[in-house]
């Protein structure tokens, strides 16, 4: 392993002494531990918002905006941690986002009603926000060229699995408690995670005076918040006829964001873009990042839909969700570190392509769901899908991160957070406002309330399936950096 300042600003690697190499592998041992905490949360709400909507007596198409809220505010933030990352040590970043990790979390146990559990649920991914970009970059800067592929395979494990056992954790407390121990019981985690980092956790990044636009701060967020504000909307308005047509934020949305990226073209010729898009002018970059915004789009469309449809259509119980969804995601598991080694042996069109072609096979058999589809298809349906996730997910990060130059590390993680964490609101706004309108109009037409729920899921997953196809398309255009920096224009 090789690190120094001089590394980090792009200069050619130096060896290590071993008490360097030990605080490595502490600090991003740490991270990892922290960052699967953090990211479990993203997903935990899925299994659980069937209870939710009978608890507080809310509608799914309000509901899936404890997953939406999530998603959302984390493609807010992530922006700023470029900038934070570049201005602060490892150290008080870390510091911050665990606090504000566990700060949501008691706010989500201790919530009265829906509107406080979305705040808390915002506030925990201002937390999760920091920390996903604050491990990429760290790893970047402490991991050399050819042992990368092997390293971000263990980040997958975080990345890929986290949110995929997700809903098993959520279905086992959810057996036995209260909703409320969903957070109840990761608070004390957190809170040692973060005592533990503070105590253990040294600085290995050298600060820079980074400039900071304050106006690209609220324009980022209005932008990306009413866009998938009016994603949403389009489930709710098939069911009765909103104050405000969701087409006029989605236009709102899609206007602002547009003013987003020509300010930080603008402010990138003085090195003060919050969001550097000079990152995407390295096609060895931008093309693994939209990959990975299709892949998140479906991904989190199925993580919302299907314990809705496993609880609502075939009457199973929390418990029974989250067991099944299970091996998926200890499949994602357990295939991340040798997906990794295979990537720094053979690069990723062999691991990409297939996965791809798994994953979109996976999407088109969940297009076939009836009020009597037998268990071991599903189980198998999700199998498939999470080896084939599992094939591309660190192929995918190790690609596009790698590359670029080291100056842009912290601005490449940001990119590849915001992008995963719009794609994923949008798609999961997508996959529920289809549920909704395809149901409401199967219940308009005669239907049972069992017929339109099936009827609106497969619809929706009928969306994810061609969707799913432009991952298969873009699979044959993933190559590895030459070099370990980016040169492939």
């Amino acid at each position: 392993m090789t690190l120094d300042s001089q590394a980090i600003s792009g200069v050619e690697d130096v060896p290590v002494t071993e008490d360097q190499s030990a605080r490595n592998k502490l600090v991003i041992g740490l991270l990892l531990v922290s960052a699967f905490v953090v990211i479990l949360n993203e997903t935990i709400m899925g299994v659980a918002l069937p209870h939710l909507m009978a608890d507080l007596k809310i509608s799914a198409s309000l509901a899936q905006w404890l997953t939406a809220a999530f998603m959302l505010t984390m493609a807010v933030v992530i922006p700023v941690t470029g900038y934070l990352l570049q201005r602060l040590n490892t150290r008080p970043v870390f510091i911050l986002a665990m606090s504000l990790f566990s700060a949501g979390t008691l706010i989500s146990a201790l919530s009265p009603g829906f509107s406080m559990l979305v705040i808390g649920r915002i506030v925990q991914a201002s937390g999760t926000a920091i920390m996903m970009p604050l491990l990429m970059t760290t790893i970047m800067h402490l991991v050399p060229p050819h042992s990368r592929g092997k390293t971000i395979g263990n980040i997958s494990i975080v990345i890929s699995v986290a949110p995929a056992i997700g809903p098993t954790i959520s279905g086992l407390i959810l057996a036995a408690l209260h909703w409320r121990w969903m957070f109840l019981l990761v608070l004390p985690i957190a809170l040692i995670a973060l005592a533990l980092g503070a105590w253990k956790i040294k600085n290995v990044t050298e600060p820079t005076k980074a400039p900071i636009d304050i106006l690209s701060v609220p324009i980022s967020a209005i932008g990306f918040g009413s866009f998938v504000y009016g994603l949403s909307g389009l489930g709710e308005a098939a069911l009765e006829t909103p104050a405000v047509s969701p087409w006029i934020p989605l236009g709102v949305g899609a206007a602002v964001i547009a003013i987003f990226v020509l300010r930080q073209l603008r402010l990138q010729r003085e090195d003060r873009a919050l969001l550097d898009m000079r990152t995407l002018t390295i096609k060895a970059f931008t093309i693994p990042v939209v990959m990975m915004a299709i892949l998140m789009m479906s991904m989190f469309g199925v993580f919302i839909l299907l314990p809705i449809y496993l609880q609502n259509v075939l009457g199973l119980t929390t418990l029974q969700t989250g067991l099944l969804l299970l091996p998926g995601g200890l499949i994602m598991g357990l295939c991340a570190p040798t997906v990794g080694s295979l990537f720094d042996r053979y690069g990723p069109m062999p691991l990409v392509v297939p996965g791809a072609i798994l994953f979109s096979v996976s999407m088109w058999g969940l297009t076939f769901v009836q009020q009597d589809t037998p268990f071991w298809m599903l189980l198998s349906a999700h199998i498939v899908l999470s080896i084939g996730l599992a094939l591309m997910f660190t192929p995918l990060f190790t690609a596009s991160l790698g590359a670029l130059p080291p100056n842009l590390y912290s601005h490449g993680s940001a990119m590849i957070g915001t992008t995963q964490q719009v794609a994923g609101a949008a798609g999961t706004a997508l996959f529920v406002a289809i549920m909704t309108m395809e149901g409401s109009s199967l219940t308009l037409a005669g239907a049972d309330a069992v017929a339109a729920t099936t009827g609106g899921i497969r619809a929706a997953f009928f969306c994810g399936a061609v969707i799913s196809i432009g991952a298969v398309a873009t699979a044959f255009f993933i190559k590895k950096p030459i070099g370990g920096h980016g040169v492939s224009h």
